[in-house]
């Protein structure tokens, strides 16, 4: 098994693209939902929306976890510290399991008390909270299954990525169809059949992976589990290097509940429609993420090898293939943009509102792909924390602005979205200047 990696096209594909896919499937399930939900009614696909963002909310805390996880195995791998790697992953998984069980927590006790003083619907409420008590007991699987994605990205193997979320999808799309209609001799569940559907694709996207790691001996490999008993040592230094990044996707996601919030005051279809674009930020923002996964991974594992001249040349060929990409999804979501939204079931005129916002998530799209392969590469260089004071930042510019338009000057939603130009750009510019100036390369981790 080769661990250390090349800076080449080639390389950054060859992490990319896996990764991309396994990005792309969850963000499918999430739209199967919709789609099934919006045949639904109008108000499923409303609900959608929020319950989606609070559910992302504690999911971007494993990826914020799994992202300090990986900054941390790649530096190992390029060390080429092989049984330090499956060390980290355990300990990881210790701490996941934990946050699933306060995540847990929040949810039956403090979150029905946050929709109640929040939305203005009171059938709205209870959809949401009914929703949100079943699908957050899928949380143990989602946060396992970032750390397998964590570990195989380090270690050069994501290909192997694709076969779980694979295995994912295909049960998503059977028990959404199965549960939400009652097909198949299944129990007609309406929304919180999407709920259910989501947590046993999630076990299922899980159960798979974790038999192809077994079974193609990776576990062996990296001395897995010859380092099963804790380790407070590695714990502290997982949480250090991750907890910058947590906060930071936590607030960046909860402002994004904010947003939504505001916009249920505008009434069902901007509700609705706002949940479409969340679709499309995670369907065509994939790839996006993919390359800002690469950034984070090479760029640690690079220094490890001792080649910190390199980082510069090797974030700027990233961003260069990450803008190719973006760019044509970008040209292609403006020439089909109404069959892409007439998938939903929705209205001619709901098809028609909702066209300015697509326009606005296009560009937005761009800059999201540029700013992300710099702040990303920030955590590979080990400064977590200067990741977290950005993210402050740029959201209290994001919250300021969507406040003030949505809220006080009560503007069109299509205005709203515009707060996602402003967020990027400033987290991209403070990111780019940091890497420019060399500051980070007396960082250990």
């Amino acid at each position: 098994m080769k661990l250390q990696v090349e800076i080449s096209n080639k390389q950054i594909l060859r992490i990319a693209l896996p990764v991309a896919l396994s990005i792309l499937v969850p963000n499918i399930n999430f739209v199967t939902n919709n789609i099934f939900l919006g045949h639904l009614s109008e108000q499923a696909l409303g609900i959608a929306g929020i319950t989606g963002i609070y559910y992302l909310v504690f999911g971007v805390i494993g990826f914020g976890l799994s992202s300090g996880l990986q900054s941390l195995m790649s530096r190992r791998a390029g060390e080429n510290r092989i049984e330090e790697i499956g060390l980290l992953f355990l300990q990881a998984v210790r701490i996941a399991i934990v946050f699933a069980i306060i995540s847990i927590l929040i949810t039956y006790f403090i979150a029905p008390a946050v929709l109640k003083s929040a939305l203005h619907n009171g059938q709205d409420i209870q959809m949401a909270i009914s929703f949100l008590r079943i699908r957050i007991w899928g949380l143990f699987f989602l946060y396992v299954y970032q750390m397998r994605n964590a570990l195989l990205i380090s270690i050069n193997q994501s290909k192997y990525l694709i076969i779980g979320t694979l295995a994912e999808t295909v049960a998503n799309i059977f028990f959404d169809y199965a549960f939400i209609f009652g097909h198949f001799g299944f129990p007609e569940l309406g929304f919180n059949g999407a709920a259910y559907a989501s947590i046993i694709a999630e076990f299922t996207g899980l159960v798979t992976i974790f038999s192809v790691i077994h079974f193609k001996g990776i576990s062996k490999q990296l001395h897995m589990y010859k380092s099963a008993a804790l380790n407070r040592n590695s714990i502290k230094l997982i949480l250090k290097q991750s907890s910058p990044i947590m906060i930071q996707f936590a607030i960046s996601v909860a402002s994004w509940e904010f947003f939504y919030i505001l916009i249920e005051h505008h009434g069902t279809e901007p509700l609705a429609i706002s949940n479409i674009m969340r679709n499309m930020f995670g369907i065509f923002g994939c790839f996006a993420w993919s390359f800002a996964s690469a950034s984070n991974s090479m760029v640690s594992n690079v220094i490890g090898q001792q080649l910190q001249h390199r980082v510069k040349e090797l974030v700027f060929k990233i961003m260069k293939i990450a803008l190719l990409f973006s760019v044509s999804i970008s040209l292609l979501i403006n020439l089909f943009t109404k069959p892409f939204l007439s998938i939903y079931g929705q209205s001619e005129s709901f098809i028609l509102a909702a066209m300015p916002v697509t326009r606005i998530i296009s560009l937005a799209l761009i800059l999201q792909s540029v700013s992300v392969v710099w702040l990303n590469a920030v955590v590979g260089v080990g400064n977590t924390r200067r990741n977290l004071i950005v993210e402050i930042i740029a959201i209290t510019i994001y919250c300021i602005y969507v406040y003030t338009v949505m809220e006080y000057f009560n503007l069109s939603i299509s205005i709203g979205w515009m707060s996602e130009w402003i967020y990027w750009i400033a987290l991209l510019i403070p990111s780019y200047l940091y890497i420019q100036s060399n500051k980070w390369k007396s960082i250990k981790i």
